[in-house]
């Protein structure tokens, strides 16, 4: 056996592409591109002989990243994926690469960086970081000016002829954070910050092909590796059908991996197809909880699930952020790898949108809603009077852990200023840390994020260092902060039925229902409590329940009206607000992936379409559905966060 290289190369039973990055168990796999544009561009001026030279220095793609992590969450909004010194208030060791520059000269110096609490403080900023080159730093000091995305100006530098090394140094620990470093001779240059001026500039200067290489031959393209997306790949692919899943991050799981660490919800194996959940049942983790020990989510059964199939291949660290279409079909998804710009494209009859985020779906044109529907839309009880764009929020999940010594925190100034009524005193928190609601949580989604990220920090510092009860903080320690947001709800692509409260409550039973879903509506709202502090910037949510039975989602709300060949499983589906309340934990999720990947597969051999499967061979995906495709002999070991759905007798 043995894995693909670069040139392709695959192992005889799975196919895992070669810019999918480091993975548990297989850390032989080395990077032999990274996202350093070595490339010089060369720009003469009229018939001057003078010569100029600039290197562009990607830095999610540095060789060694030290302590710094790879946070490409918000690539669609600010361009790129971006190293970030995650570090809990204690500086991250160095991140370093090795820069061949053409001649020896004096260099201007840029930075894209950002002051990433500017938003809510004009006090000193968090994220600084220096610059060294070959061990020596550049005198300014980096993350210090602006909110938005920017090059930040280092001044001239010597740089001798031949390989030189450059490093971020952190000098805080609170999340500095760096997307590129320009070098250039040219003393009058400035570096652009449009988006699409950036991009087609980081294009050139990377060397990147015009047309990006093929990706393979495949019959499914799953986008997105949460349950959803990794249940869909491995239920199609179980069937028959050759699967290309694609996930912007090294694990798989989504909200349910190490890096966000929510823990699955809802029953599995109910009418009236209880073979739906063997394969959530199969790849879920054992253990329940929110914010534990990375190990309690099982990223590697996940992933050993997917390398153990033979029809699927596998790309981590890619992010689709283009689309191809023929008509009302998807010809092709574009995708980018976010570690060293490898950019692929995915050809095939069918693609499923498993991204929480409608990406695929938005980039194709296809309907989708977003926000609260007002009650007269769908006239439904528990919606609000007038349509609104708030949605739930996302969560920053933490916990600390304890010392035998005093652990020092710094008492930050450039955060939100809590006192003894304010603060919560508490050594983690889970779901209920949520921020954003009234914000975009596509186009805002770094703001939010970070606004999380400074809630955290401001309350630890307050806790440590001005709480009248910090004696019972003072061998206390940030253990864990997720920097990968547990996002709840964006867009919800339309498709030809839309779920909405009352198909719910009144158990309106359509011919073409599928997996069960089982918890409460369940919807989040702003704590009051935490408003009559923080009016407008609250960081902590209620969750108000309506319960209802389990109910079987029509398939109708798995496929898009308008794309005709686009798939979606997850918490992007065609629901309304108040229906997502219930449908969008990740038991459920994941069984929805195992029906559009049973569809899939009845696509495949009856050479239909999404829409074709419902009104012609419906009869062939229930019997598949009776069926399932998971291991029906596991035990049943997930008896945790079934959630208050009544059952009935």
């Amino acid at each position: 056996m043995k894995w693909e290289d670069p040139k392709n190369t695959t192992r005889s039973d799975h196919k895992l592409h070669a810019g999918s990055g480091l993975l548990p168990k297989i850390n032989d796999i080395k990077m032999k591109y990274t996202k350093i544009a070595l490339l010089i561009l060369i720009f003469y001026f009229g018939n001057s002989s003078l010569l100029f030279s600039q290197i562009l220095v990607e830095a999610e793609g540095f060789l060694n990243k030290g302590g710094w992590v790879v946070d490409q969450q918000f690539m669609d909004q600010m361009g790129s994926p971006f190293l970030m010194a995650h570090g809990l208030g204690k500086p991250v060791p160095d991140a370093s690469t090795k820069v061949k520059f053409p001649k020896t000269g004096t260099y201007q110096v840029f930075v894209r960086t950002r002051n990433w609490v500017g938003y809510w403080s004009d006090k000193e900023a968090p994220g600084k970081f220096n610059l060294l080159i070959n061990n020596k730093p550049l005198k300014v000091i980096f993350g210090t000016q602006d909110t938005d995305w920017n090059w930040q100006y280092g001044g001239f530098v010597k740089i001798r002829a031949g390989e030189s090394t450059i490093s971020l140094h952190d000098l805080t620990g609170f999340n500095g954070r760096c997307d590129a470093i320009l070098f250039t001779t040219d003393p009058s240059f400035q570096p652009v910050n449009n988006p699409e001026k950036l991009a087609s500039f980081r294009k050139t200067a990377l060397g990147l092909p015009k047309d990006p290489a093929s990706a393979g031959n495949f019959d499914l393209v799953v986008v997105g590796g949460g349950m959803a997306g990794t249940c869909a790949a491995l239920s199609a692919a179980r069937l028959g059908v050759k699967v290309a899943l694609i996930q912007d991050r090294p694990v798989l799981g989504g909200n349910n991996s190490s890096e966000v660490r929510v823990h699955l919800g809802g029953r599995i194996n109910l009418a009236p197809y209880p073979a739906l959940g063997n394969l959530v049942n199969e790849i879920g983790p054992t253990r329940a909880g929110n914010a534990q020990p990375a190990l309690y989510y099982e990223d590697q059964k996940k992933l050993d699930a997917v390398l153990a199939d033979k029809n699927i291949t596998l790309f981590l660290n890619y992010h689709a952020n283009g689309v191809e279409k023929t008509g009302d079909r998807i010809k092709a998804v574009l995708a980018v790898n976010t570690v060293n710009s490898n950019e692929l494209r995915f050809e095939a009859p069918l693609f499923a949108d498993c991204t929480g985020d409608a990406t695929i779906g938005k980039l194709a044109g296809a309907d989708f809603m977003m926000g609260r529907e007002g009650k007269s839309e769908f006239e439904e009880m528990t919606a609000p009077e007038v349509k609104d764009k708030r949605t739930m929020g996302a969560s920053v999940q933490w916990y600390s852990s304890e010392s035998t010594q005093n652990e020092y925190f710094p008492d930050i100034r450039w955060g939100l200023n809590f006192n003894e009524q304010s603060v919560q005193i508490v050594k983690m928190g889970e779901w209920t840390w949520e921020t954003g609601m009234q914000f975009d949580q596509v186009n805002d989604f770094e703001r939010i994020r970070d606004y999380g990220l400074m809630v955290v920090y401001s309350n630890w510092s307050f806790l440590k260092n001005h709480f009248s009860g910090h004696e019972k903080y003072k061998n206390s320690r940030l253990e864990w902060i997720a920097y990968v947001a547990g996002k709840r709800e964006s867009r919800r692509l339309i498709g030809d039925l839309v779920l909405k409260e009352q198909d719910l409550t009144q158990e309106i039973n359509y011919p073409d229902g599928t997996a069960p879903t089982s918890w409460t509506i369940d919807l989040h709202y702003p704590d009051p409590r935490n408003t009559k502090f923080f009016p407008d910037e609250e960081f902590l949510s209620i969750a108000k329940h309506k319960a209802i039975y389990p109910y079987p989602i029509p398939y109708r709300c798995l496929y898009s009206r308008n794309v005709s060949n686009l798939f979606m499983a997850g918490r992007n589906i065609s629901v309304t607000h108040v229906a997502l309340g219930t449908v969008r934990v990740m038991r459920t999720t994941g069984m929805m992936g195992e029906v559009i990947g049973m569809a899939a597969s009845v696509c495949k051999q009856k050479g239909t379409d999404p829409r074709g499967v419902y009104s012609t061979y419906l009869e062939d995906l229930k019997q598949l559905m009776l069926k399932g495709t998971g291991n029906a002999s596991l035990p049943k070991i997930q008896n945790y966060n079934l959630g208050g759905t009544k059952l009935k007798p």
